[in-house]
């Protein structure tokens, strides 16, 4: 039943995909050895009509093809996946998009997601390191029930990577500063403190985090939401 599911949704991808979308998701870096060209919008329509089903992801996301591993974030249950599926579906990360669609919509919902943000964060490869931020901003944005507490904890990791000069981990390190930020009045202190120390690094990539971080944190219109 699976397996036919799996051909049904490969087709379904595979009559949806371009040639022009293809070359239009290359300019943003996005990227694969195996991509029909869907664009997400779309994957998430069949992510709708396949309904959560832990099994098929797993089954998808061994086809190989783009489009069915980022349907996996739709479909996957996220009290299901386990902490060595989370290791081994990162490592076959191959472009920003997929990290960051798996990290907003699947693993910030699953029970081992602070422990991974901890872990890929020490990571070397660069879309692991990045889903450590990726990760870490989406539970800014999500998780409601942890508090402030935790997420001042994560500034240190934050400081740490801003280092890495790669442009995918350092644009995530900022996404995550930017989202924690953005949180409560107390975070958002605590997070401007840490980009005003970045801001006047002598390390470029840390600079640049610290500033693309203060020019959103110290805005006018994140200062209002929080006065809100």
């Amino acid at each position: 039943m699976t397996a036919s599911v799996v051909r049904q949704a490969v087709d379904w991808l595979k009559l949806r995909g371009t040639k022009r979308n293809r070359d239009g998701m290359a300019r943003y870096g996005i990227v694969a050895p195996k991509m029909f060209g869907v664009s997400v919008a779309t994957i998430r329509q069949l992510g709708k009509r396949l309904g959560r089903d832990h099994e098929l992801a797993v089954a998808l996301r061994k086809t190989g093809w783009y489009e069915a591993r980022m349907l996996t974030a739709f479909i996957a249950e996220p009290a299901r996946v386990s902490s060595t599926q989370m290791d081994r579906w990162t490592r076959d990360f191959d472009n920003w998009a997929i990290c960051d669609t798996l990290c907003f919509h699947l693993f910030d919902r699953t029970p081992h997601a602070w422990r991974k943000v901890t872990q890929w964060s020490r990571r070397r490869e660069e879309f692991v390191r990045r889903a450590a931020f990726a990760l870490l901003a989406s539970l800014a944005l999500h998780d409601r029930k942890t508090i402030d507490a935790r997420f001042k904890r994560a500034l240190p990791l934050i400081e740490r990577a801003a280092v890495d000069e790669r442009n995918f981990v350092k644009k995530g390190v900022s996404w995550a500063l930017r989202s924690i930020g953005r949180r409560s009045r107390g975070l958002h202190m605590a997070a401007v403190a840490t980009a005003r120390r970045l801001a006047a690094s002598t390390k470029p990539s840390a600079r640049w985090i610290g500033k693309d971080a203060l020019r959103e944190l110290t805005s006018a219109a994140v200062r209002k939401r929080l006065a809100r």
